[in-house]
């Protein structure tokens, strides 16, 4: 696809536990009509419908190992072939290491497409920590909500769900902590990774939604999906 005149976008969207990458993912996605691909729901989908890589991710995860690269980039490089992803995606969850970013690289190579940004959710560590100490998740469909933004009675209503929203007892603040300062080893080779080819961009995710919305399209540089479709 020709991105100059469909304006494709393959974007990464990078940020701590508690940035609210997955809020941004999915509204930018919507905005620019596009796929959000979120890593841990293509992990569940593919165990779920029992793929051949989900049924491969499970033997490791039963026995406490980590998934092989190779599998979580097999997962993604299938999930880009699907039509939804004709107008480009956004990666939520991947990639989280230089290995997998090389990887990512010779998927899109092949695809003859390339990324065009990499957006990284600033939050300092007390902000992440006091955001993770109150959100809530979804026994049924696993969905999470800040608690800013839970319905009004006790019920998901993420599309038809309908399922309780509990808090995490793994959301304590020491948990949280050791996440985040997990997810910083990983993803500070991950930065210079990107800065050095030019492509990051900073986003100054401590405001509102609504506010961080709006940076991220005002530094991706695309109209709405939508309005590019009619023209």
């Amino acid at each position: 696809m020709d991105a100059s005149t469909n304006c494709w976008r393959g974007i990464i969207l990078l940020g701590g536990p508690g940035s609210g990458k997955g809020t941004q993912a999915a509204l930018l996605a919507q905005r620019l009509g596009i796929a959000h691909i979120s890593t841990g729901d293509l992990f569940r989908q593919n165990i779920r419908m029992e793929t051949p890589l989900g049924k491969l991710a499970r033997t490791y995860m039963e026995k406490g190992e980590l998934v092989p690269d190779e599998v979580t980039v097999g997962m993604v490089r299938e999930r880009l072939k699907q039509p939804d992803c004709a107008n480009g995606f956004i990666l939520d969850g991947f990639p989280r290491t230089i290995a997998q970013a090389d990887a990512l690289n010779q998927v899109l190579a092949d695809m003859r497409q390339a990324l065009t940004a990499v957006l990284n959710l600033q939050v300092a560590p007390e902000v992440l920590i006091d955001r993770l100490s109150r959100r809530w998740t979804c026994k049924s469909c696993g969905a999470v909500f800040p608690e800013f933004s839970l319905p009004p009675r006790p019920g998901c209503k993420k599309d038809v769900c309908d399922g309780e929203l509990y808090q995490r007892p793994d959301d304590r603040p020491e948990t949280q902590r050791h996440r985040i300062e997990v997810y910083r080893e990983q993803t500070a080779p991950l930065e210079a990774y990107y800065a050095e080819r030019g492509m990051l961009i900073e986003i100054d995710g401590e405001n509102s939604v609504e506010r961080v919305h709006q940076l991220i399209v005002d530094a991706v540089g695309c109209e709405d999906g939508a309005a590019q479709g009619e023209r």
